[in-house]
């Protein structure tokens, strides 16, 4: 298989975990086997993946894993990013080796390099030492507290042809066109945000051509067919998907206000919480999230819970694939209290 360009849904995949904490093996195989039997490409180890709480040896377990099965049937790109450029060198080294078209590397959190150095002392460096690769920039401010400015994705661009796509987590929609503007129609923009797809692959100044999408662990299918709609410019299969969708695209995230120790409290769950909450509660693989990520609240879970309701109401056939891979009864799986506590 070759890759032409950046396109189509690349799933966002979650790292499956048994009780203990610890990478459920078997759980991270059935459900590599679901996503590409629905026509996904696989983005293991990211953020959903829950990157900053693995050790390199489970990165490495899972990408090698990864990379083994899709051989042949669908394409990997690892998530390799770290706040070191040695670790992002050694990680990406390991992917490459096993069999990964790609790395997907997240700007550098916490120590936040300006764009200069993200470009110079990471980006370059890596793309440098693995030129048959693909890197991929991952910029993600909200989380990283740093941000690789359009400038220098551009100069990365010039300089080194594996830097042809980048995942755009900014929900800076102008950020998009300007990045649109200055690298030109052999450049792709994948969407980092579920809900901002539509608008990325529908506005003219912006031509985005996929999604890196949490919700896809989930939705593979539909998803794929809602970003096809949109090349093809069949709006009313477009605007049908993007509705019944609508709902899962809207708890990636999930807001709150809690009531404890005698305060009203805002909480913010944020992804992967959700998505495994979700995962589990429909009787995938998915596990606990890893500390300090935890549990939702009951209200957060009713959140979650009604989003897949809302979705099972308006078209049942949207997650028959999971009924028929995983063998279980979706209505059930929705109705029934104890799955969801």
């Amino acid at each position: 298989m070759k890759l032409e360009r950046f396109e189509g849904v690349w799933t966002a995949m979650v790292t499956p975990l048994n009780r203990k904490g610890e990478i459920d093996d078997e759980g991270l195989e059935k459900h590599i086997r679901f996503l590409m039997e629905n026509g996904s490409n696989l983005v293991p180890t990211g953020t959903t993946g829950e990157s900053p709480t693995l050790d390199w040896k489970e990165h490495d377990r899972v990408i090698t894993k990864t990379a083994k099965l899709a051989k042949g049937k669908a394409f990997v790109m690892a998530g390799t990013g770290s706040n070191s450029t040695r670790e992002a060198l050694r990680g990406t080294k390991h992917a490459v080796e096993v069999g990964a078209q790609g790395a997907l590397l997240v700007d550098c959190y916490y120590n936040g390099p300006s764009s200069l150095e993200l470009r110079t002392q990471y980006y370059e460096v890596i793309a440098k030492a693995f030129r048959k690769a693909f890197i991929m920039p991952y910029v993600i401010p909200g989380r990283t507290g740093t941000k690789l400015e359009v400038e220098d994705l551009a100069i990365l661009h010039r300089k080194f042809k594996n830097v042809r796509s980048v995942k755009e987590a900014t929900g800076d929609l102008e950020r998009m066109a300007k990045t649109r503007t200055l690298l030109g129609e052999n450049f792709d923009i994948l969407s980092g945000d579920d809900d901002k797809t539509f608008e990325m692959m529908t506005r003219g100044d912006i031509r985005a051509s996929g999604v890196v999408s949490v919700m896809s662990n989930i939705v593979p299918g539909p998803i794929g067919e809602m970003v096809k709609a949109l090349w093809k410019g069949d709006m009313e299969i477009t605007h049908y998907l993007k509705e019944v969708l609508d709902p899962l695209f809207k708890v990636v995230t999930v807001n709150t206000l809690e009531s404890y120790e005698g305060f009203e409290v805002p909480t913010k769950f944020r992804n992967p919480v959700g998505i495994k909450t979700m995962m589990k509660g429909l009787g995938m693989p998915s596990g606990p999230c890893r500390p300090p990520l935890g549990k939702m609240t009951p209200k957060g879970v009713e959140i979650v819970r009604n989003a897949l309701k809302a979705v099972y109401e308006k078209d049942k056939e949207i997650l028959s694939p999971i009924e028929d891979f995983y063998k279980v009864k979706m209505e059930e799986r929705l109705s029934n209290d104890k799955y969801w506590k």
